[in-house]
Order: C-alpha cells, then sequence, then structure tokens
C-alpha cells in the first residue's frame, strides 16, 4: 500500500463516505488538502466567507 499525506487521506475517507460537497474557506492550515481536491473531480468546494456561514450552508444542503 502507497503512503499517504495527511490531505489524501481525508479526501480518500470523503469518497469513501460518499462526499460531493464540502463548504469552507481556503487558508494556511488546509492549504495542503485544497491543494490535493484541485486535482479531484469527485469532491466540489463551495467557498464561502465566513467559517460560521459554511457551518449554516452544509447544515442547509444536508438537510
Amino acid at each position: 500500500m502507497p503512503k499517504l499525506t495527511g490531505a489524501e487521506a481525508l479526501i480518500e475517507s470523503l469518497k469513501e463516505e460518499g462526499v460531493e460537497h464540502i463548504f469552507g474557506i481556503p487558508g494556511g492550515a488546509m492549504i495542503d488538502v485544497y491543494d490535493d481536491l484541485y486535482d479531484e473531480s469527485g469532491i466540489n468546494h463551495i467557498l464561502t466567507r465566513h467559517e460560521q456561514g459554511a457551518a449554516h450552508a452544509a447544515d442547509g444542503y444536508a438537510r
């Protein structure tokens, strides 16, 4: 089994769970995830302007 970075492992886990959309704000702590997500066609990122807005948007979408 090839070694995965933390970002790759997270994206693989999201795909295994059937996640198609994620909500959030790119930033320094998550930049590796966003770099790998850029090449991933199965997960759509919804850009928000605030972390709380991302949580509310994800909650509303899930309902």
